[in-house]
């Protein structure tokens, strides 16, 4: 790779992720030039491409983007910056047009409208959606075409970003390594504006429903450099992840619930109907929990579409349909068998409306960020929303700026060698301080808490770390991202949302109604304080 001092220039913005908010966002900026750096080819290991369900807009009749956000507001309880809400989902019909313009082929119905579906914690039929369950993936092959089309976007694949670079006060750039070049020398690339959007932390879980790399780097890598965090004791864990052996675990998309779908253990009983009034279309840490507690009971929970669907899931939800198939399941003829998994955070790296964190030059966009729309639990199909949102409010605030423009240091020969990637992706899989790690965090971390656990959690993060010493920087962001959950979840004793501590089982109005904002020396504080419990 042809590299001058190991430093290269970014022209204009660089944004670190290549899934739909890093590449939307690239997408607003141009024609201002803008360099995207990407680990993978683009549409390969970009949570974005996973998600099922589609995009929550309030476009159909009777409903409104004041009723959106007060259903966002009910499911993220009580902690919802409501103002955050109401402009997101008052941009939601204009961020859709803009995917559809892109080439998006949402599936709309003979009078041209798109088709809608319902999800949990929906006051209506809002969620846009392709070709039934393949949202993520039709999303992200339309706008990975268009990027592909722009001449102002130059996507550079094979260099995984570890660190942010800082001077003069300001974050100027992320150093790198070439992927599967463990202790070659870090590369520089600098730039204007960072843009930090490479996904959230599902898999520092052992069961997740995420891409084997989103590990929490982004967030690590930020906390590290010293940004304010906001609430990263909240992780939401979807119900029904497919029981498998696969690691990460297929999902059974919330819409099949939304269609009838019903949940049974496996003495055929309909549980959720004595948990909530909504039963299975209840929030989704209320329906975890209770899917959970069922799997501890020592019983088996099933998810039954075959009476609300019989053979149309085949063509209605052919990704979930694949998945069964894949796992010798007939979903036609006999129950799908779910686990709760590590599905999304709720927390990431504080920004404000504008999507910039506490760290000048540093923007951040997508799961990595906190903006304040989910609270304590996200309501299903916000997060593909958010990230449209919020990156073309990033690209408005740097499009402000007067560009630093360098000369250009060629990208040239930087490619993804797949046998290479995936041999490392193994080894990171097989990694004892990676599995130990995702380990500890389901152990507990998980859908249910104590004092107890998340200290033992604290303990063994600081052990692990220890012991794993000199293995990667990477690795480093993702022991930091835990401490940062496992601490924020220590100090929060209450319940809420997609936190809950069996030793403070009740919601705490009076001393919690409130965002998390911690720093990683104050997470590291808690650490040590544990240590010597």
């Amino acid at each position: 790779m042809p590299v001058f001092d190991n430093t290269l220039n970014a022209d204009g913005a660089l944004i670190v992720g290549a899934g739909l908010a890093g590449l939307f966002c690239a997408l607003k900026l141009a024609p201002r030039p803008v360099t995207v750096l990407a680990s993978k080819p683009l549409g390969a290991g970009a949570s974005s491409v996973w998600a099922q369900g589609g995009i929550a807009a309030a476009v159909g009749k009777g409903d409104s983007p004041h009723a959106h956000a007060i259903d966002t507001g009910i499911a993220g309880a009580g902690i919802v910056d409501m103002q955050v809400a109401e402009l997101v989902a008052a941009e939601a019909a204009a961020r859709i047009e803009d995917l559809a313009r892109w080439g998006t082929p949402f599936d709309r119905g003979p009078d041209g409208g798109y088709v809608l579906s319902r999800e949990a914690a929906h006051s209506h039929k809002r969620v846009v959606r392709v070709s039934g369950d393949r949202a993520g993936a039709e999303i992200m092959a339309a706008i990975i075409e268009m990027v592909r089309k722009t001449p102002s976007i130059r996507v550079v694949e094979g260099i995984t970003a570890a660190e942010l670079a800082r001077a003069d006060g300001r974050v100027v750039g992320v150093f790198g390594r070439k992927l599967g070049d463990r202790y070659g020398e870090p590369v520089l690339v600098r730039a204007r504006a960072i843009v930090l959007a490479a996904g959230g932390l599902g898999g520092l879980y052992a069961v997740t429903t995420n891409p084997p790399g989103i590990r929490g780097h982004a967030m690590g890598m930020a906390a590290r450099a010293g940004a304010v965090i906001g609430d990263p004791e909240f992780v939401q864990f979807h119900p029904t992840a497919i029981l498998t052996d696969r690691d990460p675990a297929p999902l059974a998309t919330e819409a099949l619930r939304g269609e009838g779908a019903i949940l049974i253990n496996d003495l055929g009983e309909r549980f959720m109907l004595k948990v909530h009034k909504d039963a299975e279309l209840a929030p989704r840490d209320v329906v975890a929990r209770a899917n959970f507690r069922e799997i501890q009971a020592g019983r088996k929970v099933f998810l039954d579409t075959r009476q609300a669907l019989g053979t149309r899931i085949l063509s209605e939800f052919p990704t979930v349909a694949d998945y069964c198939r894949a796992a010798g399941i007939d979903p036609v003829a006999e129950p799908i068998p779910v686990t709760p998994a590590a599905h999304y955070h709720m927390g990431g790296v504080k920004v404000d409306e504008t999507g910039r964190s506490s760290l000048p030059g540093l923007w951040v966009c997508g799961e990595a960020s906190c903006t304040g729309l989910h609270g304590a639990n996200r309501l299903a199909s916000n997060s593909l929303l958010e990230a449209t949102v919020y990156a073309a409010r990033i690209a408005d605030d740097i499009s402000g700026l007067e560009p630093v423009r360098h000369p250009l240091s060629p990208f040239e020969g930087i490619a993804w060698d797949e046998q290479k990637g995936e041999a490392v992706e193994e080894r990171l899989r097989n990694l004892d301080a990676v599995k130990n790690l995702r380990q500890v965090m389901s152990d507990h971390v998980g859908v249910e808490r104590s004092a107890e656990g998340l200290r033992t959690a604290l303990r063994r993060i600081a052990e692990i770390e220890d012991l794993a010493q000199g293995v990667t920087l990477s690795f480093l962001n993702m022991t930091s991202s835990a401490t940062l959950v496992a601490a924020a979840a220590l100090r929060r004793t209450e319940s809420r949302g997609g936190h809950y501590r069996t030793d403070f089982p009740e919601t705490d109005d009076v001393n919690w109604h409130a965002h998390t904002q911690m720093t990683l020396d104050e997470a590291l504080e808690i650490r040590k304080a544990s240590s010597e419990w």
